[in-house]
């Protein structure tokens, strides 16, 4: 961003954003730094409209964006139309299961259900690896590699890291110092820019090629993938579904904002409204820019959604723009932390050591922590070839293992937690052998075949190491009751 009206809009409506969203909350949540549900859960205050933004937005950052624009071919567009099923399954089969049993995070279930405090550290430290890990690190390269793209300038490994470290101490003051409730207002008020702004470079490039797709392969346009594809047709038949479910029902950082409202209906309401913009609105905008800059440079892989939006939209937009991407990258950011923050407080600090006297304070070292480490691991992705095909395979290694975890606790009875862990511990080995070494078919199948493995390993195990035998759920005991 080296022109000054572009630079001048960057920072007026980054600004804009910090502003509105502390005068949202000033004064709310005084006098109750040590409530956990004020900090992590926004006190049941979060108004449908803002769990919709939210988590519309927490989702919609860099590695969507940048990563599915970045291969340059429609088929990623599925990855959006099964979301909307996993955001139905949250809002009728997840939440009111959360609501019922009152959870702070969603690992706070699986100790309700089996009555045991050491699966749920299990799965937190599992959710915690994989923000630390995977998400933080990605969203952090994602969001440096398209604002130095935009720009124009180097997208060298050290600028990358300077950008990285500016974007992680922002985020990180915003999860340390306002909780779960800025970290939704700041998302709303981002989602409204950059959804905007979106479908006009949506439109944009296609006036760009006269609205004609012509001269683009077959196969960058097509919503059937092949056995080589990044989606064969095949893999949304096994492990689509299940990704999805673990993404929205289980991961307490989307999770978190639908838990956060004052009652069930309107979280439902929220949520749904959240499944009609990924459906309506989103698939467009992470293909669309992506195949049109396939046609005017070619295969350029990730760079490619940076590179057009600053070539169709004037410099002021374009500074909009690049407020919108850093707004998006700062909220996915820190809500990352306040959910992780979350997860060790609750989970592990709570149960292992002692109940903390300021919640905030212990929060801000966790998140001051993880953002550390997660700057350092930026080059990784930087080394890698596709950012969001990175993100969902590395993120099989905990996905399965840990929704098994909860399917069995919902849809079983008579389980003990032991089996339910060793049937975890199970499928992290496996998958990570079927994807790094054995590798024979796609990871997504792989996925499927985890989570199987997974659920009859619990059910094993629970019958041949602890005696029971396990009893489907029925009656008042279902999963929609439970």
């Amino acid at each position: 961003m080296n022109d000054p009206v572009q630079i001048s809009v960057f920072v007026i409506i980054t600004a804009l954003i910090a502003v509105a969203t502390y005068l949202h909350c000033r004064g709310k949540g005084k006098g109750q730094a040590a409530d956990e549900k004020d900090y992590f859960l926004a006190n049941g205050g979060l108004a449908w409209y803002f769990v919709a933004g939210s988590i519309t937005l927490t989702n919609l950052s860099t590695d969507q964006l940048i990563g599915m624009n970045g291969n340059q071919m429609a088929l990623l567009a599925w990855w959006e139309f099964a979301a909307v099923a996993g955001l139905l399954i949250l809002a009728f089969v997840f939440l009111p299961v959360y609501y019922k049993n009152e959870c702070t995070t969603t690992t706070e279930l699986l100790q309700k259900k089996y009555n045991d405090k050491h699966i749920r550290a299990l799965i937190s430290v599992l959710f915690l690896f994989g923000n630390l890990f995977i998400f933080l690190p990605a969203i952090l390269y994602g969001g440096s590699l398209f604002l130095l793209s935009l720009s124009g300038i180097e997208t060298s490994l050290q600028n990358l890291l300077y950008c990285a470290i500016v974007m992680a101490t922002v985020g990180a003051c915003y999860a340390i110092f306002g909780g779960l409730r800025a970290v939704a207002v700041s998302d709303t008020y981002s989602g409204v820019l950059i959804l905007g702004l979106a479908l006009l470079v949506v439109y944009l490039a296609l006036a760009a090629i006269d609205f004609d797709l012509s001269g683009i392969p077959a196969e960058r346009l097509t919503l059937i993938g092949d056995n080589d594809s990044p989606i064969p047709w095949h893999t949304l038949l096994t492990g689509m579904i299940f990704i999805q479910t673990f993404y929205w029902s289980t991961n307490q950082t989307i999770t978190q904002r639908a838990m956060a409202a004052p009652n069930i209906k309107e979280a439902q309401k929220g949520v749904l409204t959240a499944a009609g913009i990924r459906l309506l609105i989103v698939p467009a905008i992470v293909v669309i820019p992506g195949i049109v800059s396939y046609k005017l440079y070619g295969d350029i892989g990730d760079p490619a959604y940076g590179r057009i939006v600053g070539d169709v939209l004037p410099a002021w937009l374009s500074g909009a723009f690049a407020a919108g991407i850093a707004a998006a990258v700062l909220t996915t950011f820190n809500s990352i932390l306040n959910a992780s923050a979350a997860l060790y407080v609750c989970d592990i600090h709570e149960a292992y050591i002692d109940r903390p006297q300021g919640v905030a304070k212990l929060s801000a070292v966790v998140s001051i922590v993880m953002s550390v480490l997660a700057i350092a691991l930026v080059p990784f992705f930087a080394s890698q070839e596709s950012l969001i095909n990175t993100v969902q395979e590395l993120y099989g290694l905990l996905s399965m293992p840990i929704l098994s975890a909860f399917i069995v606790c919902l849809v079983f009875k008579n389980v003990k937690a032991g089996a339910a862990m060793i049937g975890v511990v199970t499928g992290v080995v496996f998958y990570g052998f079927w994807s790094m070494y054995w590798q024979p078919a796609h990871y997504i199948h792989g996925m499927f075949v985890t989570l199987m493995l997974s659920i009859a390993t619990a059910l094993v195990m629970n019958k041949l190491v602890f005696g029971q035998t396990a009893k489907l759920a029925i009656g008042k005991g279902n999963a929609a009751s439970a």
